[in-house]
């Protein structure tokens, strides 16, 4: 009787061991599974940390200027259809470079050697070709003209005074056609910038071109002196280091500068419609407006578009 107990006994107790067992390795499957899921979820969060943004912009119509030499000792620049695979260039690489986390081209600057004609400063920047490869088809206001750009400083030093250095942004230049060149005697094509669009200190300041004696007409209006530079026009919202866009229209007799599609400064005037007279173009990037050493700034571009 005692043997038969003891096997009944046994055998329960094997019972409850058996479906103790199978209820933890069931646990341990479980548990398992939300492992990986964890670990698959963060693996997905990872990749889609990573996915890499390209900035909106087209460059088959630009060429850009860097603030390096070349081998005559000239500001280095790259033209279409090269400039279409700057990112694999060596020589572009510090100066100019996608941000791939961004989605921006970074235009990087600083004092070099590499100094264009008439001015002591240097720069990363674009030039607008409406022809690629062409500097000498250009637009006239009455043809009309627009750029957008959505940008914003990445980097910049500071002067002795603790105010940031301040660089240009956006520009539109003035261009001697052939025959102006010829006709006054000029030693190039170069002529005045009627718009400069600098970021100052945090703040989106804007020049422009007056003639001295407005009553100035004819032939005489393609000579450099008779320009000076406007007080300037500061726009009331300070932009810092965040993205902001800013557009540029033109037309016969009128220019038009939009800050953040909510502030807006009018020109139209003597001055704008005798500029009439000269073709022009658009520049965009980085011309950095300081020679102090160290200093530098880089200066990010998520879209840029240009339409006539």
């Amino acid at each position: 009787m005692l043997n038969i107990q003891k096997s009944i006994f046994l055998y329960i107790l094997f019972l409850l061991l058996s479906a103790n067992v199978a209820c933890n390795a069931q646990k341990s499957n479980v548990t398992d599974m939300n492992v990986k899921s964890k670990k698959s979820k963060k693996k997905k969060k990872r990749n889609k940390g990573t996915k890499v943004k390209l900035p909106k912009i087209d460059l088959s119509h630009w060429k850009v200027t860097l603030p390096v030499v070349n081998e005559k000792g000239k500001p280095y620049e790259i033209s279409p259809p090269e400039i279409i695979d700057f990112a694999k260039s060596k020589i572009a690489k510090p100066y100019m470079y996608i941000d791939s986390t961004r989605g921006a081209i970074i235009f990087h600057a600083m004092p070099t050697k590499s100094k264009t004609a008439n001015t002591k400063y240097t720069r990363s920047e674009l030039r607008e070709q409406m022809v690629p490869g062409d500097n000498n088809t250009n637009w006239t206001f009455a043809d009309g003209a627009y750029m957008k750009g959505v940008i914003a400083m990445d980097e910049s030093t500071k002067k002795s005074d603790g105010k940031y250095h301040r660089t240009i942004i956006m520009q539109i230049h003035g261009r001697l056609t052939n025959e102006q060149r010829d006709l006054i005697g000029a030693k190039d094509n170069n002529a005045p910038p009627i718009l400069k669009i600098y970021w100052d200190n945090g703040k989106i300041r804007v020049k422009t071109k007056v003639l001295r004696n407005p009553n100035i007409s004819g032939n005489e209006l393609l000579l450099e002196e008779v320009w000076d530079n406007d007080k300037g026009f500061n726009f009331e919202q300070k932009v810092g280091f965040r993205k902001f866009t800013l557009e540029v229209k033109v037309s016969d007799g009128k220019m038009v500068i939009i800050l953040n599609k909510n502030e807006y400064k009018v020109y139209k005037s003597i001055h704008i419609e005798k500029w009439g007279i000269f073709e022009n173009y658009f520049k965009a990037g980085n011309y950095f407006q300081s020679r102090d050493k160290g200093s530098f700034s880089k200066v990010r571009f998520y879209n840029l578009e240009v339409s006539h």
